[in-house]
């Protein structure tokens, strides 16, 4: 790329000006700049064949004057930017009869014009040197940018926005009238730690002044009781089980954390422990404990996930996204429109269009003891005062199956299959080597690695069968124990209900009082109570 620029030459009948027209993408001749070269020099032109030739895009030379050639020496037209930390130059050659400056004369002139800090030595002296480089602008002096530092800062390593903390009890347990949750924490866990202060570095600008970064700030850890200082004073830690919350600038760790509801002043709770909620669970909030989780109130629209127990002392209302799911056992006064997935057994008054699965029975029993709507599935017994509705309500009741061994059962199953083939296609690389080994047969280094890596893999696909199929054998024997799988109806079963047993099922045509459901001889039989 060159950009365009001019110059006076001598010519055999005088002196004329010779225009480089740019290439390759540089820039063009100002035409400013070069009127106000002839005028500087009293250098007599025809203004608009100036311009027509500086903006023609092609190199030619015109005629000025007869007589010698002038002498003008190299110059610049120089330029400092605004903020000082950068200057220009922009080079003119010399005439024909003119001289280049020298690299030390230019120096000279940037010591006069205040140019001491950042000067471009190495571009400077390819300049002065053969380079030449006309018509561009040249950085002659730069200056440095400060490097702004940062402020310290505190890295939290727990929820800082979530104000909500558990209590524990002395024999370990989670009292009940305080919600045990937010932020949990174990003994000896960092809790915080003090990134420090970056001061950054200062600047300068080409007339030699230092250009300061800002100021930045530091910071300390603010903290309460049970919370250890490290050494270096950068980190703080907990010392014992618990919960931690910021408040304001200062961590806080307690086992205590008391609440009525949750909603938006608790925000959704995950706690290493047992929870009880004194009044209700809002909509679209989450619980999850590993222990057990105790309701006082109502269940609405939210999701309670737990380790232990579910106990909702005044129902569920779903609102076709509730979900309740706990690996032990869940008792509510009523569930309507949400998702029970339980562990054990699941113990209510009603269930109404709701999605109920159990690990061992169901019994909906009480004032009211009704299904209606939905699908209730239960390992061995579900047991109902009232199935289905007079008006037909779609309800699907099972018995006989737990769809979680169902499903990985399943899926042992393929993966036992997908050994099974392994092992098959890697045998006979060992038994080809094995043969190529006793006839003596020359064998590669790379096919040695080869036939290691497939003994390894052999070896491990055959301990992976053994642990998979051994698996197999234990659900098979406990899908074999299922045999008295049944559904008992205290009250009235309605037309619309669909039973199912194991793998064979009944639709309900009529109605049928006091009656239980059970496989018979491969089919559903109704018999009386």
């Amino acid at each position: 790329m060159r950009n365009g620029y001019y110059r006076i030459i001598t010519l055999p009948d005088g002196y004329g000006i010779h225009f480089h027209q740019p290439k390759d993408g540089g820039e063009k001749i100002v035409t400013q700049e070069l009127i106000n070269y002839l005028d500087n020099h009293d250098i007599k032109y025809d203004l608009s064949e100036m311009k027509a030739a500086a903006e023609s895009g092609e190199d030619k030379v015109i005629k000025l004057g007869d007589g010698p050639c002038p002498a003008i020496n190299e110059q610049y037209l120089f330029t400092l930017s605004p903020d000082n930390l950068v200057a220009v130059a922009k080079f003119t050659p010399p005439s024909s009869t003119g001289n280049r400056l020298t690299y030390d004369e230019f120096l000279s002139d940037m010591s006069f014009r205040m140019i001491k800090a950042g000067i471009q030595e190495e571009i400077l002296k390819k300049h002065f040197g053969s380079a030449g480089y006309w018509g561009i602008q040249v950085p002659v002096a730069k200056g440095k940018k400060p490097r702004h530092g940062k402020d310290a800062e505190i890295e939290y390593y727990f929820n800082t926005k979530i104000a909500a903390h558990p209590e524990m009890a002395e024999d370990g347990s989670v009292d009940y009238f305080h919600l045990n949750m937010v932020n949990h924490c174990k003994e000896g866990e960092v809790l915080a730690r003090i990134i420090p202060e970056d001061k950054g570095e200062s600047g300068f600008n080409v007339l030699g002044n230092p250009i300061k970064p800002r100021d930045v700030r530091t910071v300390h850890l603010s903290f309460g009781n049970n919370i250890q200082l490290s050494e270096d004073r950068m980190s703080i830690s907990s010392k014992v089980n618990g919960h931690v919350m910021l408040v304001g600038d200062q961590v806080f760790v307690s086992n205590v954390y008391e609440v009525e509801n949750v909603d938006n002043s608790t925000g959704n709770i995950d706690y290493d422990g047992t929870v009880k909620i004194n009044g209700n669970v809002a909509s679209n909030f989450e619980v999850k404990s590993t222990g057990d989780i105790i309701v006082n109130g109502v269940v609405e629209g939210a999701t309670l996930i737990s380790g232990g127990n579910i106990t909702i002392a005044r129902g569920v209302k779903g609102m076709a996204k509730g979900i309740i799911k706990a690996e032990g056992n869940v008792i509510t006064k009523f569930i309507e429109s949400a998702t029970v997935i339980a562990g054990g057994f699941v113990d209510t008054e009603s269930i109404l269009h709701s999605t109920v699965q159990s690990g061992s029975d169901i019994r909906v029993t009480g004032k009211k003891g009704f299904i209606t709507g939905g699908r209730v599935q239960a390992e061995s017994v579900i047991e109902v005062r009232t199935l289905g509705a007079p008006m037909g309500a779609s309800t699907i009741v099972e018995v006989g199956v737990n769809p979680e061994l169902k499903t990985e059962y399943l899926t042992i199953q393929k993966e036992v299959g997908e050994i099974i083939k392994t092992i098959k296609n890697t045998q006979p690389i060992i038994q080809n080597f094995q043969e190529k080994k006793a006839k003596g047969a020359k064998i590669l280094p790379d096919q040695i690695a080869y036939v290691k890596q497939s003994a390894a893999l052999l070896e491990e696909k055959k301990k992976e069968l053994e642990v998979k199929s051994a698996r197999l054998k234990e659900l098979d024997e406990t899908f074999a124990q299922i045999k008295t799988a049944s559904v008992h109806v205290t009250g009235v079963v309605y037309p619309g209900t669909t039973i199912i047993i194991g793998d064979v099922s009944m639709n309900v045509q009529d109605s049928y009082k006091y009656c239980r459901f059970e496989k018979v001889q491969g089919e559903v039989k109704m018999m009386p109570l």
